[in-house]
């Protein structure tokens, strides 16, 4: 293909379309120089992502609704292994071009209608930078407030949190600006130093709360509430599909944008070997690791502590705190910064890539993750697994269908790698939109919209759809991936580029 070179696999772009109003350096596809992720890499990213505090509490959230311990790993471990795939489907085009999501999105969207799901991830991503902002910051103050008790009394100030609840979480979010601010490279370098330290630590953990609580203690001896005379007799299924959807929705946003980081990647055999090993394996270890250690507290202390940073402020050695809040702040902040600022800050320079940089953009992240106030989005775990996670899902499962369906189906994993900047090449649809994808969008989404009214209690929906929207992930997906093959088969043949409409070029900005 004119314009690129080849080697390996891999395109590498050749063709000088800088002059484009839709490229700037940091969506420009990746040069086989700066291509430093290897499989150790790739993996240290998903042991990195996945050794989180939300992990931790994870299972929780599925015993909370009746399961046992293994039931519940096990549902995380499954949801874990079933979005892999598309996780992996999705690299590809990363490893082989170079390209970031919102760029990976052009051929299916259009160039301009990729902001369309650039800009609905980059939200979603917004929404977690905050949670996971919030819950550093949660962790800097409950440990400090051991050394200043006068700060739990602290009565709220604003919007509900204290002055040093506030505070805390400030700084937390300062320390993500600043990485922000060094640079995607500085994040691969965090993410390697996390993975080891992390599994370390973790299996410490358990060590400890095996040895002190003489084994495991009730809960991993607890029955399912799911057996026959139980409290939810016959109610497994019920609860398992949503929570398993709940568990893709967990990872659904990195399926879509993981191409941000594999564009970075040695080779197909890295991204694909690197993921497989780090992400199901890890998931349920840490979920596991969070429901031992709560059986243990439950023989220590004569109640369950799903919170990791409560648990550590039981522990009175200065020594402990300390290493204890250093790795607590360094798990939270490499997941923060590579699942939920890599992506969105892309995205945003998407939207007018010669004035939006990757850094403009993840401060721009950094700014919404401040407004929607992510203390609040927490408060509640039911809503967080059956609301937030669920809800979401169907947004990204539509948009994972259209990508899919448009790189294999369509376009058979072929790209014009310069035509993805200019607006006369193939994927400048008419107005800069493709109707088809969008279209795909929205039938995707719409069965799966009474039954989020109906869990956010603003309608009734028909059992049908209450139903429905437990399989919210897979029903979207597969809508979006059918619809959207259909209408570009019946409209254009596979890998017809539409012309350009002749009308004259937009701004930037779109």
């Amino acid at each position: 293909m004119s314009g690129t070179r080849v080697t390996d696999g891999i395109h590498e772009l050749t063709e000088d379309v800088s002059g484009s109003p839709y490229w700037n350096q940091d969506i420009a596809p990746s040069l086989l120089k700066d291509r430093h992720w290897g499989l150790k890499d790739i993996a240290a990213l998903w042991i990195s992502m996945s050794a989180c505090i939300p992990t931790y509490m994870l299972a929780s959230s599925l015993i909370a609704e009746g399961m046992n311990w293994y039931q519940a790993v096990l549902t995380i471990f499954l949801g874990n292994a079933i979005v892999l795939v598309p996780m992996v489907l999705n690299a590809h085009a990363g490893t082989k071009y170079g390209i970031p999501f919102p760029v990976y999105c052009r051929p299916s969207f259009g160039v301009l209608g990729a902001n369309i799901p650039a800009l609905l991830r980059a939200l979603v991503a917004c929404g977690w930078f905050g949670i996971q902002t919030w819950i550093g910051g949660w962790a800097i103050f409950k440990i400090l407030a051991i050394y200043f008790p006068s700060w739990e009394a602290a009565a709220p100030l604003v919007a509900g949190i204290s002055l040093p609840q506030l505070a805390c979480f400030l700084f937390f979010w300062s320390i993500n600006m600043l990485v922000i601010y060094k640079g995607i490279e500085s994040i691969r370098i965090l993410l390697d130093i996390k993975a080891p330290l992390l599994i370390i630590l973790g299996l410490a953990l358990l060590a400890w709360a095996w040895r002190q609580a003489g084994g495991f203690g009730p809960m991993l001896g607890q029955p399912s509430q799911f057996v026959a005379g139980g409290p939810k007799d016959g109610q497994f299924w019920s609860v398992f599909f949503p929570s398993l959807t709940g568990m893709i929705g967990f990872w659904a946003t990195l399926s879509l944008n993981i191409p941000d980081f594999t564009r970075f990647a040695r080779s197909q055999r890295d991204q694909l070997i690197g993921q497989t090993i780090g992400l199901p394996a890890t998931m349920a270890l840490y979920s596991f690791i969070g429901v031992a250690v709560t059986s243990a507290t439950i023989v220590l202390y004569g109640a369950p502590v799903w919170d990791p940073v409560v648990l550590i402020t039981k522990f009175k050695n200065p020594l402990v705190l300390t290493v204890s809040l250093f790795s607590l702040c360094l798990a939270t902040l490499a997941t923060n910064l590579a699942a939920n600022v890599v992506s969105p800050a892309n995205d945003f320079a998407n939207l007018w890539p010669k004035r939006i940089t990757f850094r403009v953009g993840g401060f721009i992240t950094g700014v919404i993750g401040i407004l929607i106030q992510p203390w609040k989005l927490v408060a509640d775990p039911s809503g967080y697994i059956f609301t937030w996670l669920v809800g979401y899902s169907a947004l990204l499962g539509s948009i994972g269908g259209v990508l899919i369906a448009d790189y294999y189906l369509i376009r058979r994993a072929n790209l014009d790698l310069p035509g993805l900047y200019r607006r006369d090449g193939p994927y400048w649809y008419s107005g800069g939109f493709n109707r088809a994808a969008i279209a795909a969008l929205l039938l995707g989404i719409l069965p799966c919209v009474p039954g989020f009214l109906n869990v956010i209690k603003l309608i009734e929906a028909p059992a049908f759809f209450k139903s429905l929207y437990h399989y919210a992930w897979f029903v979207s997906f597969a809508i979006s991936a059918a619809v959207y093959f259909v209408l570009m088969r019946a409209f254009r043949e596979p890998g017809d580029a539409p012309a350009p409409d002749g009308a004259a070029p937009l701004p930037a900005g779109g």
